[in-house]
């Protein structure tokens, strides 16, 4: 799935660990514990990707990680959804041009592509039909 590698740097002045992304440069957080700091790093990730979502820009995948480096992990829906917007910037397909692909209206691509609107992985899936992909889910 799509698990992003985290950096955790000690805070020498105020204590705790500042979080970083080297695929999300936006998503930077921090916390007192080690736990407290991915804790936070889940919610600054999601975040992070709402801009994404909102500038209509490709999310990068996330790297590899390093031996005995950190990761958060994205929920399936939400991998879904970007693995949706990723293509639709690809083929240059707004959500209009989706909608009228679907029979639907602009405002149901839209909360298709909504991190926060709860969606049915079918509507994804007919969503990427559309685009002429497959979803295809497997697990390990």
């Amino acid at each position: 799935m799509f698990n992003y590698p985290v950096t955790l740097t000690p805070d020498d002045a105020d204590g705790g660990f500042v979080v970083t992304f080297p695929d999300i440069p936006e998503a930077i957080t921090q916390g007192e514990t080690k736990d407290e700091a991915l804790t936070a790093a889940h919610d600054a990730l999601v975040t992070a990707l709402d801009f994404y979502f909102e500038d209509k820009r490709e999310v990068p995948s996330p790297s590899k990680p390093k031996r005995g480096q950190e990761i958060v992990e994205l929920e399936p829906s939400l991998v879904a959804k970007v693995l949706l917007l990723n293509e639709m910037v690809r083929q240059k397909v707004r959500p209009t041009e989706l909608a009228r692909r679907l029979g639907t209206s602009p405002q149901e691509v839209n909360r298709l592509t909504d991190l926060h609107h709860t969606t049915k992985i079918d509507g994804i899936g007919a969503a990427l039909k559309a685009l002429g992909k497959r979803l295809d889910l497997h697990v390990a």
